[in-house]
């Protein structure tokens, strides 16, 4: 799962808040700009599972498949077709003729030199997508074949995830991996890079020999500018100064809709709000003690005051958002006396617990309340502020009791949601909370074996239910992805896989 998971994998001393009057001159009709919160801060899209890298690197690289915006549906890229053996083992991909922004050909040798980068190369941030991989080899110029240790129902779809792009084999080589992505990189997608100022914008324009012919459907230049400011991102939107702003507080909706020139759309997520608990040691390392926070957690009511309703409350530890979600779970009810009685059967009342929180008004938030809640059935919450990076390290050793935080899944598939979150033997360790249950993980490796959709989705129902039950950690909301755009744009969107569908958008006004 992209190990941005808790989306705190940038951090916030690399991204720079610009004043409004240092950007560019006022909605330029040639220009489409985007503000975010999240840096780039590497043009390899095999080095980083950062929030701002994953946007970048869908611009940049193409992949083998793509997914199309409105269906959601896995159409071919790169590869025209593919056909899989018999046995699901093998899986053999056909070249369209398709060329880098320099002018080079694409071929089966750069396909194969991407895909063993990110599964085998020790700087690769996130290999688990080709985990299933036994051999990827180049049958000729322009077929690729990709052998499989045994059956995985999601591989189709991993080929998809924002790290699979394909680079220039010849680049990489010839430069070395710092150079070749230093500045201006050899990109096969519908964007090349004019100029990169780290920690202030990444500037880019039509990439001239994108397979996708007559895309981008924009001649426009694309500025990807990074304002660490809620407030400031709002104010240039306003202004006119840019024409889409990421990370839109709950708070700013109101104002937004307001404005004549702003649309504010609420975009499906796969993300998930969650509170980490900490497994390995007392009191989480109690079922009942886990049992007993959760219930005192009133999940609707937290929504409610933090996204103002704008999310919907969580039942299960999988986002909602994701295929075989079970809907009708029915979750974690709040029982105050449940979750004393839960506590007292523990032998945890009046444990210390440390509540680890970064500086982001909604993680204040989250700690506040849930600092309330455990006080009222006997627990001694302590909120313990950090930085993004010590928050990372703490979380990881384990050196913490409960931690409120987020993640998504790069695809609609389940199955990199369960290897992150739930599953004890995956290399996560289930993302951090360090929860073990081995029915769970036997569930997991049946379910990418599984083929048959209804088969799988009792598969993953049964996760859901035990890791739920058992409080593996405590799920509390799924928000959308809230983007407020100009009205002079058309076409353009935040996909649940934190791509924008750039390439579409056109300037109307």
């Amino acid at each position: 799962m992209a190990h941005l998971k808790g989306a705190r994998a940038f951090a916030a001393g690399m991204m720079l808040a610009l004043s409004s009057a240092a950007v560019l001159p006022a909605s330029a009709s040639d220009f489409i700009r985007i503000v975010s919160p999240y840096p780039t801060t590497t043009l390899d899209p095999m080095r980083s599972a950062a929030a701002g890298n994953i946007e970048t690197y869908g611009q940049l690289y193409a992949r083998l498949l793509q997914r199309n915006p409105a269906s959601g549906a896995l159409e071919p890229a790169l590869a025209e077709s593919w056909h899989i053996s018999g046995d699901n083992l093998t899986y053999t991909f056909h070249l369209r003729d398709t060329q880098f922004s320099d002018g080079s050909p694409i071929t089966a040798d750069d396909v194969v030199f991407s895909l063993e980068r990110i599964r085998t190369d020790k700087q690769a941030a996130y290999s688990a997508p080709l985990s299933a991989v036994e051999s990827v080899a180049a049958a000729d110029p322009k077929t690729v074949v990709i052998k499989l240790k045994s059956a995985f129902a999601p591989f189709l779809g991993n080929l998809e995830i924002w790290n699979m792009g394909i680079v220039s084999k010849a680049s990489v080589e010839k430069e070395g991996a710092e150079k070749a992505f230093s500045a201006i990189p050899v990109t096969s997608g519908p964007y090349a890079v004019k100029e990169w100022k780290p920690n202030e914008k990444l500037v880019l324009v039509p990439n001239p020999h994108y397979w996708r012919q007559g895309y981008p459907k924009s001649d426009a230049t694309v500025e990807l500018i990074e304002i660490a400011s809620p407030d400031t991102r709002i104010a240039m939107l306003k202004a006119g100064e840019v024409d889409v702003a990421r990370a839109v507080q709950w708070t700013q909706i109101e104002d937004l809709r307001a404005a004549e020139d702003v649309e504010v759309r609420f975009e499906p997520s796969t993300i998930i709000n969650m509170t980490l608990l900490n497994n390995r040691r007392e009191p989480f390392s109690n079922v009942k003690a886990r049992q007993a926070a959760a219930s005192a957690i009133d999940n609707k009511a937290m929504t409610k005051a933090i996204t103002l309703g704008y999310a919907k409350p969580a039942n299960t530890t999988l986002p909602g958002g994701v295929d075989f979600h079970d809907k009708d779970h029915p979750g974690i009810p709040y029982d105050v006396a449940k979750a004393k009685q839960l506590l007292s059967e523990s032998g945890m009342e009046g444990r210390e617990v440390k509540i680890l929180a970064t500086t982001g008004t909604v993680e204040q938030q989250t700690a506040l309340l849930l600092q309330a809640q455990w006080q009222a059935i006997g627990l001694k919450p302590v909120i313990v502020n950090v930085d993004s990076g010590a928050w990372w390290d703490a979380t990881g050793k384990g050196e913490y009791d409960a931690a409120a935080t987020w993640w998504y899944n790069e695809v609609p598939d389940p199955d990199l949601a369960v290897r992150w979150a739930l599953c004890g033997s995956c290399g996560s360790n289930s993302f951090n909370t360090f929860y073990e249950n081995k029915k769970v993980d036997e569930l997991v490796e049946m379910g990418t074996k599984e083929t048959d959709p209804g088969k799988r989705a009792e598969i993953y129902k049964e996760i859901q239910k035990i890791s739920t039950e058992e409080v593996s950690q405590i799920p509390l909301y799924y928000p959308p992805n809230a983007v407020a755009y100009s009205k002079r744009l058309e076409g353009i969107k935040l996909l649940p896989t934190l791509q924008w569908t750039l390439e579409d958008a056109t300037i109307v006004k």
